[in-house]
């Protein structure tokens, strides 16, 4: 069995929190803090490395690039403006190349190359350990995007998967952190209309409900959510409603179920858009396991009435890392325990490979094109 995570800002651990993710994960977990490191992270809790992904074998990752704009009344955002974000942006994209370059990964940006690779890993599923991991480009929150049409020259470097929105207020969508009123601005349109023209798939991951329906609206292009969970299941405006995950099936997108612990406790609805208290000041780690995970992988399944649309979108490191993940999780390697989940549920063999991997990698194949 092979895995496909639907999402990983490694990029952001790689550069903003100083993590030299060539290395064995037991080596960066020992690695001291920098000083320069601009984000507070814990290198213990760091779940992936190259080599820790070959190990769990995964596949392929969809990997993001991050880099928001702080907006007035709206406390999220690291950079002052479009043009420092765009910047930010570009180096987390040359560092993916580079990667790619120095044959540790393998960006996946055309149909026969994803084609290609997946039947690489398929074929040697017992010894992956020197494997190119592949990785589908995507970016989190457009703000990196400074005019609607230089998104052609983002398309022209890889990129194949945008959210409008992030924390707060992108410049042209409403996203988590805002409530769920606002919608899209007047930017979005044009953009998607460019998104639409060049095949780029939009994630409604991060955006609000408003803005994701103003989007059904406007853009008919391919659709997934790389890391949502559900609702009905756990209440807060982070999670989508039923609506919002149908219409995601009925355009034949997949949704991955994130890793983060906030999302995945039913006991506690967190307001998104006020103060996050550290997560164990109010449940302890014993409390989210990867049952809770299934329990949302195995809602969509129950919307969508088959396997084909639910998937693991880890939100790797991007959560926090190990801290923030369900407690039977240390490393991606343990992302493997879903299958066996999955199995003592009930579900048959071929319904657990769509769930660990071939539902995104259909979704790609079909979507990704050679142009």
């Amino acid at each position: 069995m092979i895995i496909i995570d639907g999402d990983y800002p490694m990029a952001v651990g790689a550069i903003t929190a100083g993590r030299d993710l060539k290395k064995p994960i037991e080596d960066v977990r020992a690695e001291p803090p920098l000083r320069t490191r601009a984000y507070e992270w814990n290198n213990k809790e760091t779940m992936a490395t190259i080599p820790e992904m070959r190990k769990g074998k995964i596949a392929a990752a969809l990997v993001k690039v991050v880099a928001c704009v702080l907006k007035p009344g709206h406390d999220h955002g690291e950079y002052v403006s479009a043009e420092t974000a765009y910047g930010s942006a570009k180096g987390q994209l040359a560092y993916y190349q580079l990667l790619d370059e120095q044959n540790e990964v393998k960006i996946l940006s055309t149909k026969s190359s994803f084609e290609d690779h997946m039947q690489l890993w398929e074929s040697n599923q017992d010894n992956t350990d020197d494997l190119p991991v592949g990785f589908i480009l995507g970016m989190e929150g457009a703000d990196a995007i400074v005019y609607p049409e230089q998104v052609n020259e983002w398309y022209e470097q890889g990129l194949r998967v945008i959210s409008l929105s992030h924390y707060g207020v992108s410049y042209y969508s409403h996203g988590t952190g805002t409530g769920t009123n606002g919608g899209l601005t007047k930017l979005a349109k044009p953009l998607l209309k460019e998104m639409e023209k060049l095949n780029i798939i939009l994630d409604v991951s991060h955006t609000s409900d408003q803005s994701v329906r103003e989007e059904f609206k406007i853009f008919d292009g391919p659709v997934l959510a790389s890391h949502q969970n559900c609702r009905s299941l756990v209440p807060g405006e982070r999670q989508q409603p039923d609506d919002i995950l149908k219409e995601v099936i009925a355009r034949g997108g997949v949704i991955g179920a994130s890793m983060d612990t906030y999302m995945l406790n039913k006991h506690y609805e967190l307001d998104w858009g006020g103060h996050i208290p550290n997560r164990r000041e109010i449940f302890p780690s014993e409390l989210i396991t990867l049952e809770d995970l299934v329990d949302h992988i195995d809602y969509v399944c129950q919307l969508s009435g088959n396997s084909n649309h639910a998937a693991i979108g880890g939100d790797t490191d991007g959560q926090g890392g190990a801290e923030g993940a369900p407690h039977d999780v240390d490393t991606v390697k343990d992302y493997m325990k879903i299958s066996d989940i999955l199995s003592q549920r009930g579900y048959k063999q071929t319904d657990i490979e769509n769930i660990m991997y071939k539902n995104w990698s259909n979704l790609f194949k079909k979507e990704l094109k050679d142009r």
